[in-house]
């Protein structure tokens, strides 16, 4: 009867702290999943200001789209090159730009394809950003074919 009492005691001491190291694991495993779900966080926030970005540069692109197509007698008038400043019918619109996606960088070609294709204008807008100085710089392009108004 000695021996079972014994025996008894040595197993409880062997199993002291058992609880207490089962504990800290399971808050380590639950830190360890807190800190991934902080970074998909992060990146999915990022991702939604790249996206509104490209949004609004979208919308700029389809705007000046519309403003040349309205105005389609002057629309070899309407090309802005990389970095220059832009004159005429563009100035406005690249204001406005450069307030919707800040520090962009904005390209418009226009080409006239007449000479190919009957009264043929292609335009060109590329509108470029970068979020942060550690991000990677992105380019919204959009191409498109006007006709010319010829009289």
């Amino acid at each position: 009867m000695m021996a079972r009492v014994h025996s008894s005691s040595v197993r409880r001491r062997t199993q002291r702290g058992i609880a207490l190291l089962e504990a800290l694991l399971a808050v380590l495993m639950l830190a360890i999943g807190l800190m991934g779900t902080l970074a998909m966080q992060a990146r999915s926030v990022a991702a939604l200001s790249e996206a509104g970005l490209r949004a609004e540069a979208t919308i700029a692109a389809n705007q000046l789209l519309g403003a040349m197509n309205a105005d389609r007698k002057n629309l070899l008038s309407y090309g802005v090159s990389a970095g220059g400043a832009p004159a005429g019918p563009t100035a406005d619109w690249h204001k406005e730009v450069l307030t919707r996606v800040p520090g962009a960088k904005v390209e418009v070609k226009v080409a006239d394809k007449s000479a190919e294709f009957t009264n043929r204008v292609e335009v060109d807008i590329a509108i470029g950003w970068q979020r942060t100085g550690s991000s990677q710089a992105n380019v919204h392009r959009i191409k498109s074919y006007l006709s010319k108004i010829t009289e």
